[in-house]
């Protein structure tokens, strides 16, 4: 009886080194596109490669007139800042006792302590305005960080303690001028405080130059915002980024292993056939 040859059937196995466009860029048995997202297979990266999500924000400026606009915006927050800078200064700091004489208001003591007390409170609350005035500029204008940012905490610390020192010296300062004009003879009352280690004036008449104390505050801006620029991560002391394309739904968690856990310490051990 003469043999036939076999039929074939679409029903049998096929093998997967004749027919390759069956397997898909995902991997064997994956069709195409369903790896890695859109059509893509995610590699990581290469040695000494740095991450797409950990590269710096680049600085972004904006045009000349709007740098200048934030900056004097700024500064003159700052300087404003300065009056209640005062207002706590002089509820601290206390009046020197004077006695009222013939030819007006002598000290009560030679060398009364509320001048240093005075100086030395200004210059605390200075140095505590100051680090905090580096901060909130650092904050928020990140996107001027820099020898700008310095500049604006640096003239606003200026400005807020020439604020500070004028508004604190002045509280009280018309009450004392009408007791020297009306007071006895042995009357003692109080001066408002005053700064005898700060000054201002000016050099060659139109130059104004600050000295002692009113330097405290731009002092500390300047310290603190040259330590934010060091410790920050990024050359251009751009904001922190955001991770790109990294969340915690995207991140699978591995299979659990079908491996037979390890015997516990002192355990028998099961019969063998």
């Amino acid at each position: 009886m003469p043999r036939t040859a076999p039929e074939t059937s679409d029903d049998q196995p096929r093998s997967a080194t004749t027919e390759p466009d069956a397997v898909g860029a995902g991997g064997a048995g994956v069709p195409e596109g369903e790896a890695g997202g859109a059509g893509e297979v995610a590699h990581p990266p290469a040695e000494g490669e740095v991450p797409a999500y950990d590269l710096p924000v680049p600085a972004r400026r904006g045009k000349p007139w709007r740098t200048l606009a934030a900056g004097v915006v700024a500064v003159l927050v700052l300087v404003l800042l300065g009056a209640p800078l005062g207002l706590v200064w002089r509820a601290v700091a206390p009046s020197v006792p004077v006695i009222q004489a013939d030819g007006g208001a002598v000290l009560a003591q030679p060398q009364p302590e509320e001048f240093v007390a005075a100086d030395g409170w200004f210059a605390l609350f200075g140095l505590i305005f100051g680090l905090l005035a580096a901060i909130l500029v650092w904050l928020f204008l990140r996107r001027y960080r820099g020898p700008i940012g310095m500049v604006v905490a640096g003239l606003g610390s200026l400005g807020a303690a020439v604020v500070a020192w004028q508004v604190g010296r002045h509280i009280g300062l018309g009450e004392y001028h009408h007791l020297l004009e009306t007071s006895a003879a042995g009357s003692t009352f109080g001066k408002p405080p005053d700064l005898r280690a700060g000054r201002f004036e000016w050099i060659f008449g139109f130059i104004p130059a600050l000295r002692g104390d009113l330097l405290v505050p731009a002092f500390g801006a300047v310290v603190m915002y040259t330590m934010l620029a060091g410790w920050s991560r990024y050359a251009g002391l751009g904001a922190e980024p955001e991770p790109v394309g990294v969340s915690w739904d995207s991140v699978a968690l591995p299979a659990p292993s079908t491996a037979p856990a390890p015997p516990a310490p002192g355990a028998t051990e099961p019969p063998r056939d």
